[in-house]
């Protein structure tokens, strides 16, 4: 069994070669190298439980690949996850393209980002068996057909996906995987036509060296990424084992010549990473040295301007000095004077005019401060009459959660969630309020002690809150502004260690919001300072 060959990556994971975003002239022409377009697919993800031992994923052929399938094993180590991939009959990745070389595994996470697990390395039948690690808890796997094996992004050639089995052990879940993933069919040297790179087509040849052929490939996508200009001496490595590579194979020294050709492969890709960093940052850098002498520009023109209006002036007063001693020029500077006046006058209109907006908009906004001030008021007055109506059937306490109405375990039957008698006539009051008063949302929340199992604990505290809830429903409240939720053992509000704390812990409680009354609806509960917090149960979701 083969271990997959996982690559080195930089700092800060980057794209695909094929999603390059420079615009620049390629070798063999204007157009730019690479073309890409962000797509998304849906996968299914698997939290996989902690340290739960091995469980089996199945894999699943695209329509690419409809013959494929296969399985993988996984298992939660300590600090990490192990597979064991098998997967059986997968074409050629040259079936897609002459461009692609090899085939990736891919771990995908529901967020979207994806992991660069290692080279899946076909035998003459289609199959591969290999392990392999991540430190992912929670993700998808696929299989994509690539130019080399240290791509950073995965193309959108997906040949396999994984499968959740019914016996998988771990939490599963749909998720639409937003990656930047590499248009089929795009994938391909812009250059004259004819001149496609030789290595490039022969590579479905069974005898040729793959490795040497993903290796070419890296060194080719770097040098049209501009690496051999701006990738210093990674990119110069990268070529020098290339051609170390070629001359391992040449002396048929087979195992030396794979591992200098995957050395390639890296030191190629983090060159061509290289390259485009720094051609960001010239961009960048001329961007900023653009803006700045345009900056300059701007400011001598004002300069200029100012030295022209000081020269027009001058001009005016010898043209004003004149007309004292020209009867035309008098007559020129008093029509002059008269635009002046109107001039102006429109200009003081125009203040009188700016003052009185002003003083407008002071008063709207004074007005609108005043209106602000009686709504809290009027928000005040509600929150403080429903405080005193809900005290008169049950006890309640105003909260920053809200209105918060208190019904004892005692209304409901021991260990059950039938409502007493005394309990329903209370209810009822309380929906009375609530419907005549539109506007309120309701929760409903069921709390027990800590006496028994959290299980059960969660359980009866739901079916309280159910019960609650259906009443109020047959009261007349609409179903859309009220919510029932358990929360078990969670929340107590005195310690569990007495039998009255143990009381004040068993009980129900009907948390009233709302923006009629100033309060932010949704807001949930929080652990009493002071009191300790038991295990949770099963979780504390709405019920629905």
């Amino acid at each position: 069994m083969c271990l997959l060959a996982v690559p080195a990556l930089l700092p800060a994971q980057e794209a695909n070669p094929t999603q390059s975003t420079d615009r620049g002239n390629s070798p063999g022409g204007p157009n730019p190298i690479f073309k890409v377009e962000v797509v998304s697919r849906s996968i299914q993800a698997v939290s996989y439980r902690n340290r739960s031992g091995w469980t089996k994923i199945d894999f699943q052929g695209t329509s690419l690949a409809p013959q494929s399938k296969g399985t993988a094993e996984v298992n939660s180590r300590l600090g990490h996850m192990e597979i064991k991939l098998d997967v059986k009959k997968l074409p050629a990745p040259t079936n897609f393209g002459p461009e692609f070389l090899t085939y990736v595994l891919w771990a995908i996470t529901p967020d979207g980002h994806s992991a660069n697990l290692g080279e899946v390395v076909l035998d003459d039948d289609g199959n591969f068996k290999g392990n392999v690690t991540t430190e992912l808890q929670s993700f998808g796997l696929i299989v994509t057909a690539e130019p080399y094996f240290a791509v950073r992004q995965p193309s959108d050639v997906v040949a396999m996906q994984n499968v959740v089995r019914q016996d998988t052990l771990g939490k599963s879940e749909v998720v639409d995987a937003k990656y930047e993933l590499l248009k089929r069919g795009e994938y391909t040297y812009r250059v004259p036509s004819g001149q496609l790179h030789p290595i490039v087509m022969n590579a479905d040849n069974k005898k040729s060296p793959l490795w040497l052929y993903e290796a070419m490939n890296a060194v080719q996508i770097a040098t049209y990424a501009k690496a051999d200009q701006y990738g210093g001496d990674t990119f110069q490595n990268a070529t020098a084992l290339l051609k170390q590579a070629q001359d391992y194979k040449d002396r048929k020294q087979w195992n030396p010549s794979i591992m200098t050709a995957k050395e390639a492969v890296q030191k190629a890709e983090d060159s061509r990473i290289i390259a485009l960093r720094k051609q960001q940052q010239m961009a960048l850098d001329l961007e900023r040295q653009q803006a700045a002498e345009r900056q300059a520009a701007a400011q001598r023109q004002a300069e200029l301007s100012r030295q022209r209006a000081e020269e027009q002036a001058h001009q005016a007063a010898l043209a004003e000095e004149q007309s004292r001693r020209d009867a035309e020029q008098r007559a020129a500077a008093e029509k002059a004077k008269t635009e002046a006046d109107a001039l102006r006058a429109q200009a003081d209109a125009a203040r009188a005019q700016a003052a009185a907006e002003a003083e407008k908009a002071s008063q709207s906004a004074a007005e609108a401060d005043r209106l602000r001030q009686q709504a809290v008021q009027e928000k005040d007055q509600l929150r403080a009459q429903l405080l005193q109506q809900f005290n008169s059937v049950l006890p309640t306490r105003e909260t920053p959660r809200g209105l918060v109405v208190n019904m004892q375990d005692v209304l409901f039957d021991t260990g059950k969630y039938t409502l007493k008698s005394p309990a329903e006539l209370a209810l009822a009051k309380i929906a009375g309020i609530i419907i005549s008063h539109p506007g309120l949302n309701l929760q409903i929340e069921g709390y027990t002690d800590s006496t028994g199992s959290a299980d059960y604990n969660q359980k009866l505290s739901e079916q309280r809150a159910n019960t609650v809830r259906d009443f109020l429903m047959k009261q007349g409240i609409n179903t859309q502004n009220m919510t029932a939720v358990g929360y078990g053992l969670n929340f107590p509000v005195a310690p569990n260690d007495t039998a009255a704390g143990r009381k004040l812990n068993r009980r129900v409680e009907l948390v009233v919001s709302g923006e009629v009354i100033g309060v932010k609806i949704g807001t949930p509960p929080t652990t009493t300072p002071g009191v300790p917090t038991p295990p949770s149960g099963n979780g504390t979701a709405p019920i629905r």
